[in-house]
């Protein structure tokens, strides 16, 4: 069968699904004709039924069933069963033969997520342990919520990269909203009042969808990642992760070439001045200046491009390689829709500042995007300030 005529058969089960028909009778069906599926071939098929007219939400929305459907068949998945037994030249098929020759350089991006999902999975079965013999309460729950920084790298470094440079816009499309789902379900679990049989059956589902989430990263995401990214692509990311907390206690190792190959600013950009209508600087003087400010700034183009990120730490990580990207590859849908009308809306004049109050990291955070204007009031870009203002509230509290 030829490869266009795969995709076109897994499209039609992908329909078959998405219109109400059992997994298990598409599955049977599936596994008649297909020995083994490619995850690009997965990829691809999802990306024609969106983009055929399929809406987003609903390929999102059955997400976790495609991985049912497929688990056990890809290629990736049946190498890594039989790896012991397979013949070597099947290991040396260049996509899984590169993807484990970057999980073996220590220090290296794809193995330090590689190791984080190991220990995620032994969280997850430890937690699945507690349930089978009742004895889940919050405090398991609590065991895999590092997961989130886990899917925040996942979401800022290697989604955007691989749908805006290499146009693979499957795993952003999909798997950063059901990265979402995942851990604002472990949010409201730990914010529940109390522990109950609904709550262990909704612990239960999250923690099965967290598993495949981890088989999809392993067969879809990381291969993709490792046939497409250029090592200057890999470099960048290692040191955009640098960033990150710590994950399930996996510490970032060095990663020798990455260390002797990081691009420096040159130095002598610092003897020229920026002249402005209210005075002049050294270049030196008003990045020090920037980054002085106790706000992360954002500044957007008219073009809708990332254009300045301060320096220093962030509550709202801003990797380094999204310089120069479009705004909206940077968010999960359901975010880069409300992003897109805010600043559409600031084109237009009908809005000039959009605040946002927020608790995140055990912090009161406020955050605005504000219309950035010349003096004629032509629109020129969008500016978000990040405030921590959680001493407001002990201010306050001090004076009542």
């Amino acid at each position: 069968m030829e490869q266009q005529e795969r995709i076109a058969q897994l499209k039609a089960y992908l329909r078959r699904l998405g219109d109400g028909e059992s997994l298990e009778q598409v599955r049977a069906d599936f596994v008649k004709e297909f020995g083994a599926v490619d995850a690009v071939e997965i990829m691809k098929a999802e990306q024609a039924i969106i983009a055929e007219g399929t809406p987003i939400e609903e390929v999102q929305k059955l997400c976790d069933v495609h991985a049912a459907l497929f688990h056990g068949k890809t290629k990736e998945e049946q190498i890594a069963d039989a790896k012991h037994a397979v013949n070597a030249s099947v290991i040396r098929q260049e996509r899984q033969s590169k993807l484990q020759e970057l999980c073996e350089i220590i220090g290296h991006p794809l193995w330090f997520f590689t190791k984080e999902n190991e220990e995620l999975s032994h969280k997850i079965k430890a937690a699945k342990d507690a349930i089978r013999i009742r004895s889940a309460h919050k405090e398991t729950l609590e065991t895999i919520r590092e997961l989130s920084i886990h899917y925040a790298k996942k979401g800022d470094l290697l989604y955007p990269l691989l749908s805006v440079k290499y146009g693979i816009s499957g795993p952003a499309d999909v798997m950063w909203t059901v990265d979402d789902e995942i851990r604002d379900e472990i949010s409201r679990l730990a914010r529940a009042d109390r522990v109950d049989e609904a709550w262990i059956q909704r612990f239960e589902e999250v923690l099965n969808r967290a598993d495949e989430m981890i088989i999809k990263e392993e067969n879809i995401l990381f291969p993709n990642c490792a046939a497409n990214f250029t090592e200057e692509d890999w470099i960048l990311i290692y040191h955009d992760q640098k960033d990150y907390a710590a994950c399930f206690g996996v510490k970032q190792e060095r990663w020798e070439l990455a260390e002797t190959n990081h691009k420096k600013i040159n130095p002598s950009v610092f003897e020229k001045e920026v002249l402005l209508s209210g005075g002049h600087m050294t270049v030196e003087q008003l990045s020090a200046m920037l980054n002085t400010m106790p706000f992360e700034i954002t500044f957007v183009d008219a073009n809708n491009v990332n254009r300045f990120f301060n320096e220093g730490p962030k509550d709202f990580k801003r990797p380094q390689m999204a310089i120069d990207r479009d705004v909206f590859s940077c968010h999960p849908p359901k975010i880069g829709q409300k992003v897109r009308h805010i600043i559409e809306s600031f084109r237009e004049g009908t809005l000039d500042e959009v605040p946002v109050w927020m608790e995140k990291n055990g912090k009161n955070l406020l955050v605005r995007y504000i219309a950035v204007r010349d003096s004629e009031k032509h629109y020129v870009g969008t500016l978000e300030l990040v405030q921590d203002v959680t001493f407001i509230r002990e201010y306050y509290a001090r004076i009542k």
